[in-house]
C-alpha cells in the first residue's frame, strides 16, 4: 500500500498534467458516452439474452437450432470484425436504397453509433445467452413443480420463480460479462464514435503525450470497473434467495 501510494505521488507531481484542465469538457462527454454505450448495449443484450437463454431450454428444435448458431457464430468470432462488417458492410449498403435514405430511419443510420450500439448489443446477448441456458437448465426442477402445485401458470411461474432464481445464479458471470463490455466499449472509437478512449487518443495526438493519458484513461476504467463490482454485489446481497 505505502508502494502504491507513492507511486500515485510520483506520478502526480513528476509528470505533466497541465494539459488536463483543457481537455475535462471533452473527456467527460467521452465518459458519459462510454457509460451510455456500456448500459444501453448491455440492457438490450440481456433482454435478448433471456429469450436466447430459454429456447435452448424449452423451445422447439428448429429454435433451439438457431440460438445455438447464433450464440457460435457470434462468439467465435472477433468483436471488432463484427463492428466492422455492421459500419463498413451493412453501413455501405444502406445509402444504395433510396427507400431507407429518403426514410425517417436514414438521419440515425448515417451515423456511426447504432452501429457500435448493435455489435456490442449482438456479442453481449450472444454470450449472456449461453450464461442464461445454463442458469435456466440449473433451476431445480422441484421448486417449479412446487409453482404448478400452487397453482401458478406457466407465465406466473416464469415470472415469479423461474426467472428471478435464474437471474440470481447467473449475477456472479453477468458482473464479469459487465465489465468485460466496458472494456469491448473503446471499439466503437475505430468507426469514429467520440468516446473517452478518442479523446484520449486525440490528446495524444495534439500533446504529444504518451503516460500520462494513458494512465488517465487506465484510472478512469479501474474507478467505473470498481462502481459496477459494487453495485453488483449489492445487488447479490439484496436478493432474499442468496444461499437458496
Amino acid at each position: 500500500m505505502l508502494f502504491a501510494a507513492a507511486l500515485i505521488v510520483a506520478v502526480a507531481v513528476l509528470m505533466r498534467w497541465d494539459w488536463l484542465p483543457r481537455y475535462l469538457p471533452r473527456l467527460g462527454w467521452g465518459i458519459l458516452v462510454s457509460i451510455a454505450m456500456l448500459f444501453g448495449t448491455s440492457i438490450l443484450g440481456f433482454l435478448f439474452a433471456v429469450p436466447l437463454g430459454l429456447v435452448q431450454v424449452t423451445g422447439p428444435w428448429y429454435l433451439k437450432g438457431f440460438a445455438k448458431i447464433f450464440c457460435t457464430v457470434i462468439r467465435g468470432t472477433p468483436l471488432l470484425l463484427q463492428l466492422w462488417l455492421l459500419y463498413y458492410g451493412l453501413g455501405s449498403l444502406f445509402p444504395q436504397f433510396p427507400a431507407i435514405r429518403h426514410s425517417f430511419l436514414w438521419p440515425y443510420l448515417r451515423e456511426a453509433w447504432p452501429y457500435g450500439v448493435a455489435a456490442l448489443t449482438i456479442s453481449f446477448a450472444a454470450y449472456e445467452g449461453e450464461v442464461m441456458r445454463g442458469t435456466f437448465a440449473g433451476v431445480p426442477a422441484g421448486e417449479l413443480e412446487a409453482a404448478r402445485a400452487y397453482g401458478m401458470g406457466r407465465w406466473t411461474t416464469f415470472r415469479r420463480i423461474w426467472l428471478p432464481r435464474a437471474i440470481h445464479r447467473a449475477l456472479p458471470t453477468l458482473n464479469g460479462e459487465t465489465v468485460l463490455q466496458l472494456k469491448s466499449t473503446p471499439l466503437v472509437a475505430t468507426i469514429t464514435v467520440v468516446d473517452v478512449y478518442a479523446v484520449i487518443s486525440k490528446v495524444r495526438q495534439e500533446t504529444y503525450l504518451t503516460y500520462e493519458p494513458l494512465l488517465l484513461l487506465a484510472l478512469i476504467y479501474l474507478c467505473l470497473t470498481g462502481i459496477l463490482v459494487v453495485a453488483f454485489r449489492y445487488f447479490e446481497n439484496r436478493i432474499p434467495t442468496r444461499g437458496a
